[in-house]
């Protein structure tokens, strides 16, 4: 259920660059807790580099992104520490270390931010691998699974330290219908069952429409958002032509976008 009260994470006019290129330009928005919040646009728009800012891989030239109250840009080194106990992240092929078998992948993320005995982290993995489905898969390598059991691995990893948010990068990519399908099924499951927020970056309007309760929408051109709310909303009424070509899968009339 998503609670409108007090932001989760707010990102506060963040301007973003590659030395002196600059990707994304005075971009503010809100995410509530419980929601399922997708950041889209076409290729080259900035998604994957919003989202790198907001989980702390990069600092922005100017900006805010505070999460549960804390400025991620500002934190101290301790500070910085606690915020990311706080968010699992889960990348886009999975990033899962391929000489370790999977149990051994969710155990490096106890290992790093606790000092559990070996037994609870042993049950910890199978009781995060039993939440997406996996209880089998724990002592088998990255190599030994299909797409979607490597994605369902990597998020079982993303959720080791009950975080309250979950960053995912393309879910869906590389996936056939049905396993895409399956995961936006899982998302959905552990957004309402756990009450997580979840932060994701995709194209896939198969999957918006399924699990989004709102999206940002960003334009390479104008290096902002060009429109954000409820996707049935953008779909039908929205006021701007380019985006109602984009969720209806409509071929533009110029080459601008």
């Amino acid at each position: 259920m998503v609670n409108k009260t007090q932001p989760i994470i707010t990102v506060e006019n963040l301007t973003a660059a590659y030395e002196d290129n600059v990707i994304l330009e005075d971009i503010s928005f809100e995410i509530f807790p419980g929601e399922v919040f997708i950041v889209l646009g076409g290729s080259g728009c900035g998604k994957s580099t919003l989202l790198k800012h907001m989980i702390g891989l990069y600092k922005p030239l100017v900006g805010r992104i505070v999460i549960e109250g804390t400025d991620i840009v500002t934190a101290g080194e301790t500070q910085r520490h606690e915020l990311l106990r706080k968010f699992g992240v889960m990348y886009q092929s999975g990033a899962l270390f391929g000489s370790m078998t999977v149990n051994e992948n969710i155990r490096l993320v106890l290992e790093e931010f606790t000092s559990l005995p070996d037994e609870l982290m042993d049950l910890i993995c199978t009781m995060k691998l039993k939440l997406v489905g996996l209880e089998a898969a724990g002592n088998m390598m990255p190599s030994e699974l299909s797409g979607g059991m490597k994605k369902r691995a990597a998020m079982a990893r993303a959720l080791t330290l009950d975080p309250d948010i979950v960053f995912l990068d393309e879910p869906s990519a590389g996936l056939d219908p049905i396993t895409s399908a399956q995961i936006d099924q899982l998302i959905l499951h552990l957004a309402r069952s756990l009450r997580l927020t979840f932060v994701i970056v995709s194209h896939e309007l198969s999957s918006i429409f399924a699990v989004a309760d709102r999206v940002v929408m960003l334009d390479k051109h104008t290096k902002n958002i060009v429109a954000a709310g409820p996707p049935a909303e953008l779909r039908d009424s929205s006021d701007n032509p380019w985006v109602r070509r984009f969720f209806n899968r409509e071929a533009p009339t110029n080459l601008k976008h």
